[in-house]
This record gives C-alpha cells, structure tokens and sequence, in this order.
C-alpha cells in the first residue's frame, strides 16, 4: 500500500494560510491600539532602568560579568582612573571601539555614579 507523497505538502499549504488569516486579524486588532499611541492617546510611561540593568543588558558582552574586560577594557578601578564626567562622557557619545548610544542621556549620570564606584 503506497500513501500519497502530495498529502504533507497539502497540510503544510493549508496550516500555512490558516496562520497567516490568524496572524493578519491579530495585528488588526492591534491596529487601533498602534494609532491611539501615535496620535498620544494613550501614553506609556518610560521608567529609567537601573544602571546594573544597563550594565546586563549592554556591557557585559565586552567588559565582562565580573567587570574583567574581554574586548572592551576592564571596568575595576575604573572610578580611581577617570573621573565621573569623562565616564559619563565615553558611556554617552563612545570612545575607541565602544559605540555611542548605548546608555541613554537621561540614565548617564546614574551609570556614571555607578561605575565609579566600582571596585
């Protein structure tokens, strides 16, 4: 008994368009949430994350889990070496490999206060 070797694709075809008709009713939905946001309707509150947030989120790929340094250079002692304004300076606009914008201005001073106490 041979079974159709065309019944898999069928499946695959029909679950296919059955989740794109879920998919496009979904963001339907979601439509007129997307335009009371735009127009300011409903606004979301923006809460400052803390800098050891930060660091988790966008540090510890170069500087290390342990503040050691990996690609980026080590972060201990960082406060005897340079003084609040110049880290709040190379977290916000870079410096060297270390890419701008990875901290946002607002968050800059906390980072800086941060990282200077790190020992």
């Amino acid at each position: 008994m041979n079974r159709n070797p065309v019944i898999p694709y069928i499946l695959i075809f029909v679950f296919g368009i059955g989740l794109m008709f879920l998919l496009s009713f979904k963001g339907l939905g979601d439509m007129d949430e997307l335009a009371n946001e735009k127009e300011g309707g409903t606004e979301t509150e923006q809460v400052a994350k803390a800098p050891e947030e930060i660091y988790t989120g966008s540090c510890v790929g170069c500087h290390g889990d342990a503040y050691q340094g990996g690609m980026g250079p080590a972060l201990k002692g960082v406060g005897d070496r340079l003084s609040k304004d110049e880290i709040k300076e190379t977290i916000t606009n870079g410096k060297g490999n270390m890419p701008a914008g990875l901290v946002k201005p607002e968050e800059a001073d906390a980072m800086a206060d941060w990282l200077a106490n790190i020992k």
